[in-house]
């Protein structure tokens, strides 16, 4: 059987049986994939190891067994591409990673290959493990207005003196105050425009926002991500996220 080589982005892993895992992966080549890994929760130091290097944000390099007819498929070989100094050890960071991990769970349905989607998230983690605290506090919104990008979601910076209020059911800033409920107002609406204009996440040490501020932008761009992402529900590590940042 043909074996191809992919990074892959570790998104969740369930246990399969006594020794195996399943596991899901955004990778390069194939865009979602779910794999079988037998034997690596054996009780040896060896298992063990291997096991731990396929936790969720794992950045990797794999040799993969792909048969289009087949939903679960094989990996042959897999090893850290870039091993993270912070993400895995560091509780502010790993909030973080996990919440992206959960958010990308949630948005990505289709297996479809797309390779600019994956340098972004790749790059994103990179970024998120290199960063002083200052960025990775606002990473989070980062993340979440500039993740909608990929798939048709993207929000319009068009924030002005006249249109102050962003209407989160279009997307886009308006004059007046829309009738429904789903909306970002002055001052939150300019902290969204501010976050919008990041383009790398260094940026992001400019915007000076409070812990209360960031929560509530942090609600409003899940309740853009729910208008627009069909069965999108509750993000489970936002909670986590919160506490964490607030102690």
């Amino acid at each position: 059987m043909i074996t191809h080589k992919t990074k892959g982005i570790v998104l969740r892993t369930v246990k399969y049986g006594e020794t195996s895992l399943i596991i899901s992966i955004y990778t390069e080549i194939f865009g979602l994939q779910s794999y079988l890994v037998n034997g690596v929760r054996k009780s040896t130091s060896k298992g063990a190891g291997r096991a731990n290097i396929l936790q969720p944000a794992a950045l990797l390099e794999l040799v993969v067994y792909q048969n289009p007819l087949k939903n679960l498929q094989r990996i042959r070989e897999f090893r850290y591409a870039e091993v993270y100094h912070h993400i895995f050890f560091d509780v502010f960071r790993n909030a973080v990673a996990l919440f992206m991990v959960e958010l990308l769970m949630k948005i990505i349905k289709q297996p479809e290959p797309n390779p600019d989607l994956f340098y972004f998230i790749e790059d994103s983690f990179l970024v998120l493990d290199k960063s002083e605290e200052s960025v990775v506090a606002n990473f989070p919104l980062f993340f979440c207005l500039h993740l909608a990008g990929f798939f048709g979601l993207r929000m319009q910076d068009n924030y002005s003196e006249q249109s102050q209020y962003l209407d989160l059911a279009e997307g886009v800033y308006v004059s007046e105050r829309p009738e429904h409920s789903q909306y970002i107002s002055p001052p939150l609406s300019f902290h969204s425009s501010q976050l919008l204009k990041v383009m790398h996440p260094q940026e992001l040490v400019q915007i000076h926002l409070n812990q209360e501020t960031r929560r509530s932008l942090m609600q409003a761009f899940l309740n853009f991500y729910a208008l627009h992402v069909a069965e999108f529900g509750q993000m489970k590590t936002v909670s986590v996220l919160q506490t964490v940042f607030s102690e």
